[in-house]
């Protein structure tokens, strides 16, 4: 369990980096992110996006909060029990291959995976 705790907080942490790397460097998602025009460029990167005076509504925060909660509730959890190890939400659908690596390579990979999201 705690293994299964850890690499699914790693993941996350891992997608949060990621996302402040790219809305750093200006890239943004095209649209708008609320009927009245708001683009998603128009609300600041960090903190900022939660905390301040351009800060994204209350009301989308509680959207974030509650479709992430459904997200690890619902999604992220292996629900035919076909798991090799913990963290493996595969259920059987998504593959990119990793059938097609031995032992010792997937032992590599996951080992990669837990130290990233140590890091």
């Amino acid at each position: 369990r705690l293994r299964y705790v850890e690499v699914n907080h790693g993941r996350i942490w891992q997608l949060a980096f990621l996302g402040q790397i790219v809305t750093r460097n200006g890239i943004h998602l095209s649209g708008d992110i609320d009927y009245s025009g708001d683009s998603f460029a128009s609300y600041p990167n960090g903190l900022a996006a939660v905390f301040g005076p351009d800060a994204i509504p209350q009301a989308g925060l509680i959207q974030i909060f509650l479709f992430v909660g459904f997200l690890e509730l619902g999604v992220m959890k292996d629900v035919t029990g076909e798991a090799e190890f913990p963290g493996d939400f595969r259920n059987g659908a998504l593959d990119f291959g990793w059938d097609t690596f031995d032992e010792d390579t997937k032992l590599t990979k996951r080992a990669v995976e837990l130290n990233n999201g140590r890091a």
